[in-house]
Formats: C-alpha cells, structure tokens, sequence
C-alpha cells in the first residue's frame, strides 16, 4: 500500500453537523480533500505532509471543531505520551527546578508530564501515588524523593511500572539520577581549607533529607581526611530562617571563621544573621552555599556556592525513563551530574 501523500483535490463539503453529532476524521478528510489516513498523519505528527497539505488539514479540524481522540492514538500506539512525575514537595529550590527541567525535557520528546504530590511521605503514600497515576493512564514515573524511603525493604514499587528516581539512596535496585551531592560539599569545604581556614563549621539541612546527608557526609569526611577535626553540625531546614537562626549561634563564636551552608537559601539568613551580629562577611567568616540559585550573585556579599545543574538532571530523568520504556538501557543503576564551584566575594582568608 503506497504511503506517499495524496494531493488535495476538491470535494463537496461535508454535511452540516447537528448539535449533537461531533465532527468524525472523515468529515475532516471531505473538507479538507484529502483521505482520512493524511488526517491522521497530521493528527499524530507524522512525516510525509507538505506543510500546505498539514495546513489545510489543520484548517479543516479548526473549523469543525474536531479533537483527535487521544485515547484512541494511545491504544493504538501502545503508549500515553505521558510520564508521571511524585514529588513531595515543590517548597525547595532543588524539587522545582527539577521538575521544571523534566517538564521541558519531556515536552522536547512529545511527552505530557502529570504531577502527583504527596502530602505525607509515607510508604503507603508512595504505593498510593503509584496506584492513582496507573489510573491516569501513564507510561512511566519520575519520583523525586527526598526522603530516605528507597531504603526500606517493604517499600517496593510496581514492577510493571518504568521508574526513575531523583535524588535518593537507592542504591543498585532502581535507575537513580542525582547531582553529585558529595563533590559539591567536597569542592566546596577544600576551597575554605586551601584559602586557609583552620576548620569548616557545617549548617546542615534537615535530617530526614538524603541530599543534607550525602553533604554533611562529604563535610565531614573532607574535614577528617585533611587532618582536621570536624566541629558540631548546626542543622536547618532549607529556610533562610533556620539559616538566620544558626547565624546567630555561630555569631557568637569567636572560633569560627567559615561556614559551608548545605543550601543557598539557609546561607542567605546566616548572612543576615552575621551582619546583625557585627561580623563582617568574608573579613571575619567566609560563607559558601549550595545550589547556585538564579539570586545568589545578588546576596551581600555575592555567594560563593555550589552550582547544581537542574536542567542536566531533569534531561537524564526523560531520557533515561525512554530508555528503560524501549528497553534500550540499563535497568538499575545511579548516574551523577557532575557540579561546580562558583567563587564569589562571601569567602577569603581568615582573618589575621
């Protein structure tokens, strides 16, 4: 059967459609004077249609008011063009532009993305989300998980479902993309050291979160592998508060001179905390952060901090998802995105 593109030929209009009868891909085929197989060429956005032909088809469905039936396409194709994507959520820097990058990666490829929050991070939570986005019909799930729930051994995820995680401990037993939390945090305590620094005091995020845990890992591990010794961790909670409230505790110590803050955010109150305070920032403590937030250039003093690149990630979710959905690559295994530093003016040599 030839697949070549039929040239539009005239052909009576089709007839005038009652309120109640919704235009058909034949109707379109009649106005636009074509066959209803270049319909569904130009409704599937298939190869093979002149651009004038793709126009005129594109006309005819505008002016019936016709809507290819997307289920239809999908049983036919075997696949939704969609991809779920769990969250937990959408209050920290790392999770939106991550879900940001995997929308406009997904969208690059013609796939839709659904976004399923979950309150409570919970392991019935985490099956109930994957229970509801069967429902809404999707070929495969991002999750990007913050917490430590991979590590259970009675959570596991639906064997029939193509999953890739972000950002979680999982170990060998799902497909994980993740940034190199521990050589940003190493990058970053080594760039204090060499300026001078006799220790790096850490303030850490919250304790459920497994990238604070890769990061204050790397703090400590760089601390004690360079011979010193690792002071007491100040933890927040990723909010520029918490990082204003451990400002004002590390302020009070005469003892330190730099700050590795494991976000942007928390360093941006631990810098407000200081100034309050009288310490002069890099003159009497350095701060560095992690993120690279688009507003870091504009903190007082500029930020030095880690860069993680979002839209790296979110690329590796999409492509990495397609892969395992056309059994074209591996089935378990993490990929690092590597990071940078970022030197700004918040960090100098201690102070003589």
């Amino acid at each position: 059967m030839s697949t070549a593109e039929e040239v539009p030929t005239s052909a009576p209009a089709p007839p005038r459609r009652g309120r109640d009868r919704t235009a058909s891909m034949a109707d379109v085929a009649r106005l636009a004077g074509v066959s209803s197989q270049t319909v569904s060429r130009v409704s599937n956005g298939y190869a093979g249609v002149t651009e004038e032909t793709r126009q005129q088809v594109l006309a005819a469905m505008k002016e019936l008011g016709y809507r290819p039936n997307s289920a239809a396409r999908a049983l036919k194709r075997g696949e939704f063009r969609t991809i779920g994507v769990i969250t937990f959520t959408l209050a920290t820097t790392g999770n939106v532009r991550t879900l940001e990058a995997i929308a406009t990666s997904a969208a690059s490829e013609g796939y839709a993305v659904t976004l399923l929050p979950v309150a409570v991070p919970t392991q019935d939570e985490v099956r109930g989300a994957f229970s509801r986005l069967e429902e809404l019909a999707v070929d495969a799930v991002i999750v990007i998980m913050e917490v430590h729930l991979l590590d259970a051994a009675s959570l596991k995820l639906p064997p029939h479902v193509q999953v890739v995680v972000v950002d979680s401990d999982a170990g060998d037993t799902y497909t994980v993309v993740d940034t190199d939390q521990a050589g940003g945090s190493r990058a970053a305590v080594r760039h204090l050291l060499d300026l001078g620094h006799d220790t790096v005091w850490h303030l850490g995020g919250p304790e459920g979160s497994f990238a604070a845990q890769r990061r204050t890992d790397a703090w400590r591990r760089t601390l004690t592998e360079a011979g010193r010794t690792p002071p007491p961790l100040v933890r927040g909670d990723w909010s520029a508060e918490s990082g204003y409230r451990a400002g004002l505790e590390l302020a009070a110590r005469e003892d330190c001179t730099a700050v590795f803050a494991a976000n942007d955010q928390m360093a941006l109150g631990l810098l407000r905390a200081l100034h309050e305070r009288g310490r002069r920032v890099p003159e009497d403590i350095s701060v560095i952060g992690f993120d690279d937030i688009a507003e870091a250039g504009s903190f007082l003093p500029p930020l030095t901090t880690v860069h993680q690149d979002f839209a790296e990630v979110g690329r590796l979710c999409v492509r990495a998802v397609l892969r395992k959905m056309r059994a074209a690559g591996p089935e378990q295994g993490t990929t690092l995105v590597p990071t940078r530093l970022v030197t700004r003016a918040s960090t100098a040599p201690p102070p003589r």
